[in-house]
């Protein structure tokens, strides 16, 4: 069996370092926006231009980029070439498949509530934004990735994560 590519455990801190902070902001604008109001008598346009929305699209987008490809990601590629290099050795690896999942998991959260908020759901927006906050800050401040604990579970159920045998 090949053996699994490991990541320096503080590249994905780093990352949900900034998307904490990234995440607090669109929370605390989509909460004075459009959002709260009566968000089904807005306007389509107005609510696509909502601050709080665009914020969140931008986070969706990089969540995106994450998982489709986490070694161009603008937040591994800065934490590689700017900030590892002044740290001292890494001592502590992981495997990187559940930090990728868990940005899979940033992306539905987030993806949600620009869609239910497109729909008109009043409160989608910072509800969705909160709860990705909160994510990425419990990561960030004390190395707890939700996301990556749900990929555990999931793994042991069975349900990602298997290897495949290779064609012989």
């Amino acid at each position: 069996m090949p053996e699994v590519q490991r990541i320096d455990v503080r590249g994905p801190r780093f990352a949900a370092s900034i998307s904490a902070v990234l995440l607090l902001v669109a929370t605390f604008l989509s909460l004075i926006g459009v959002a709260t109001g009566d968000l089904a008598a807005t306007p389509l346009s107005a609510r696509i231009l909502d601050p709080g929305f665009l914020l969140l699209l931008v986070i969706a987008l990089l969540f995106v980029w994450g998982v489709a490809s986490p070694r161009t990601a603008p937040w591994g590629v800065l934490y590689r070439r700017v900030v590892q290099p002044r740290l001292a050795p890494p001592t502590e690896f992981e495997d990187p498949r559940p930090p990728r999942f868990a940005q899979g998991v940033g992306l539905f959260v987030t993806a949600v509530g620009l869609l239910l908020h497109l729909a008109g759901v009043p409160w989608a927006l910072p509800i969705a934004a909160a709860m990705a906050f909160v994510a990425a800050f419990l990561n960030a401040v004390f190395g707890l990735c939700l996301g990556c604990q749900l990929y555990l579970v999931l793994q042991r159920a069975g349900l990602v994560g298997r290897r495949r045998p290779s064609a012989a």
